[in-house]
């Protein structure tokens, strides 16, 4: 497959100079204030002379084909493949990173594969994948990119899908969400101390962006909770949090609680007990949520979609295999027909549970 190489210190969007002589990059919450030279807190948004550049335009970690609900997302085109990538860095410093080799690299050589927009269109398109993910590492900080590359997807019928922490500026937000057909946010914690001390984030932020993706677009959206032992995992914390997103988002967008296992800088932590997952899960439904999930444990009722009118089975999965697929062709319930939100096809794709590592350089 040919390949179009695409240049790597890009312009960037989203900063203003300063009266000090600085530039302010207007991406995320953290407004760094950058001096000739200087990176920002993410490490690939860069100023050189008197403008703020993307180093990482174009460079990626690498590229796979995934399970769609790998993301994960179980209410978007179920059974489908994904073409996923990232880049490099981040603008959390989430202690428990699962991607920190990733998302904490400062070396960019990590980037061995390169690929444009439009080149990654086309592969997707090629590999007859539904979706193309930008994943691995958020794609906040290479919005540009992302961008870029959900368009070129648009143009040629594929969706585009953002894996993401949520953590953006209202003006960036606009820009990045009216090119994505859909999105996992991750909902890190429900405290303010959690999002601080262990992520080196703000909460309200990341609530904001849950808010504006259910009232202010038509992204599909699904939210995952990883939950780490002693730190976000009481039933209080979890209690608030369903609370909050059948309050403020309703109860149909679904949530799926993901268990930790010790890496990065938390290696001292437990992995999550399954036990954990299936209460979280519990405690969800009675807070009023309809579709709630566990991850990174086997667990067929936390894989399972339910009619949350009949509670009949619908897409029965083990792990991100399709067992079962029960969805009328208007994406209802066949017992009782019941409308079930999401993105659906008449039939369920049967991608499975493959994973195909793609390289796209010469």
């Amino acid at each position: 497959m040919s390949v179009d190489t695409a240049e790597t210190h890009h312009p960037a969007r989203y900063w203003h100079a300063m009266d000090d002589g600085r530039i302010q990059c207007d991406l995320c919450p953290r407004h760094c204030r950058l001096h000739e030279g200087q990176r920002g807190f993410c490490f690939v948004r860069k100023r050189e002379g008197d403008h703020l550049v993307l180093t990482t335009y174009g460079r990626s970690s690498g590229f796979c084909i995934d399970p769609i609900e790998k993301k994960p997302l179980n209410h978007f085109y179920p059974g489908s493949s994904v073409f996923s990538f990232g880049t490099a860095g981040c603008n959390l410093a989430c202690k428990f990173c699962q991607n920190w080799d990733i998302s904490k690299a400062r070396d960019m050589d990590r980037l061995m594969d390169q690929a444009s927009p439009e080149a990654i269109a086309r592969a997707a398109q090629e590999w007859g994948c539904r979706s193309v993910a930008f994943t691995y590492n958020d794609p906040v900080i290479f919005a540009e990119y992302a961008i870029d590359t959900a368009t070129a997807c648009r143009e040629r019928g594929i969706a585009a899908v953002a894996v993401t922490a949520g953590y953006i500026d209202p003006e960036p937000r606009r820009d990045f969400y009216a090119v994505m057909d859909a999105a996992n946010v991750d909902l890190k914690g429900f405290t303010e101390d959690f999002y601080f001390r262990v992520t080196g984030a703000h909460l309200q932020s990341v609530l904001e962006t849950l808010v504006y993706l259910k009232h202010s677009t038509d992204v599909w959206f699904e939210i995952t909770t990883l939950l780490i032992p002693g730190y976000n995992d009481s039933e209080e914390e979890v209690r608030a949090m369903c609370r909050w997103i059948v309050r403020e988002l309703g109860p149909d967008v679904p949530h799926h609680f993901s268990a930790f296992h010790p890496d990065f800088k938390m290696l001292d932590v437990p992995a999550t007990p399954r036990s954990t997952l299936v209460r979280a899960r519990e405690i969800a439904l009675e807070q009023g949520e309809h579709f709630v999930y566990t991850g990174n444990v086997h667990h067929r009722d936390g894989d399972t979609t339910y009619c949350p009118q009949c509670h009949a089975v619908l897409i029965e999965r083990d792990w991100y295999a399709i067992l079962r697929y029960r969805l009328t062709t208007e994406g209802g319930c066949p017992d009782c027909g019941a409308a079930i939100p999401g993105r659906f096809a008449a039939e369920a794709g049967d991608f499975g549970s493959r994973r195909i590592p793609v390289r796209m350089s010469p």
